[in-house]
């Protein structure tokens, strides 16, 4: 049985790339749950797939999402059809959009099915699964669930750092009402019973590394 390594934390905590390096550590896939939320706003935004809105019309939009993703830290690629959108979906378009998308029952409860058989078919040892209630929602029994955090300062600062000069700009804004968002349907920033807490304010990448790799071999 696939072994899932639950990391969850907010924008700008750090959780892709050091989720990334904890894979490769390990040997272990890599799963980012949050490409699948922006693949979907990206195919609605380009009318691949029917408008998401309450009950039916969620319904049919995802059924239309034909989603394909890479579990290979070291060759990452995100699909949608035949669209690479590997890019594409982090676009700033994009991250002003993914909260409308996801703040749907719907829209979650088919993403958490999708975690779990991307999970499953996987045919690895492991997988490090990185999101926003993977430790809560898609995987609450796994052996270790960890909740990657920085403060507030340190999270716009390296946000930033990931993003174009012009995106940058509006960093401040899209990172506190995707938080607030979001926030509404997961609470992702105080760790649930038996979660272990990695606050990464004071620490580097490479010491970030370490601490969650500290947790998952203790």
């Amino acid at each position: 049985m696939t072994e899932i390594i639950a990391i969850d934390g907010p924008a700008g905590s750090g959780k892709s790339s050091v989720s990334k390096q904890v894979a490769r550590e390990l040997g272990y896939g890599y799963l980012d749950t949050g490409a699948a939320y922006r693949a979907l706003a990206l195919a609605v935004m380009n009318s691949w797939v029917p408008k998401v809105v309450e009950g039916e019309s969620a319904e049919a939009s995802i059924r239309a999402f034909d989603y394909s993703i890479s579990l290979n830290p070291d060759d990452f690629w995100v699909k949608v059809g035949e669209h690479d959108v590997t890019e594409a979906i982090r676009s700033n378009d994009v991250a002003e959009n993914v909260s409308a998308v996801a703040k749907h029952p719907e829209v979650r409860s088919f993403m958490k099915t999708l975690t779990r058989s991307l999970v499953e078919a996987a045919r690895m040892p492991g997988v490090v699964v990185e999101g926003r209630d993977i430790t809560t929602v898609v995987a609450p029994d796994a052996k270790n669930r960890i909740l990657l955090t920085a403060s507030e300062e340190v999270r716009l600062i390296r946000r930033s750092a990931e993003l174009s000069p012009e995106a940058a700009k509006n960093v401040e804004r899209q990172v506190s009402q995707r938080d607030a968002q979001d926030a509404k349907v997961v609470d992702f920033m105080t760790p649930a019973p038996g979660v272990a807490l990695v606050d990464s304010t004071e620490l580097n990448f490479e010491q970030t590394v370490a601490a969650v790799l500290s947790v998952v071999r203790d």
